[in-house]
């Protein structure tokens, strides 16, 4: 699944490349090239196109990231070693050094 929407993503890029470098910042493009004013596509309408073409493939692009991060396949949870002593701690009897139940008397060690 991720693999198709990879593939959908890379041709979206390249169409949205494309229609971004038909057009021109200052009002050239393609629809300099069509300067006639009797041909079916205007001046305008070239513009009206290019400028849906491209807000129409950002958007299919935006939505097509957001579909590839949820169907990113998610790796099983593996708590740490940190983790697995906090969550079972071990037995504090056998692991820990047994205190002398008394202390030496003071009078044997003078």
């Amino acid at each position: 699944m991720f693999g198709l929407i990879s593939v959908l993503i890379i041709i979206v890029c390249v169409l949205l490349v494309m229609v971004v470098l038909v057009q021109n910042s200052k009002g050239g493009g393609l629809s300099a090239s069509f300067g006639g004013s009797n041909q079916v596509m205007g001046v305008r309408r070239t513009t009206d196109f290019l400028e849906k073409a491209t807000w129409t493939l950002a958007s299919i692009l935006l939505a097509l990231s957001i579909l590839a991060s949820w169907a990113i396949e998610k790796p099983t949870e593996t708590k740490s070693r940190l983790e697995q002593q906090i969550e079972s701690p071990a037995d504090f009897d056998q692991s820990m050094p047994s205190i002398p139940a008394g202390l030496p008397d003071d009078e044997e060690s003078e």
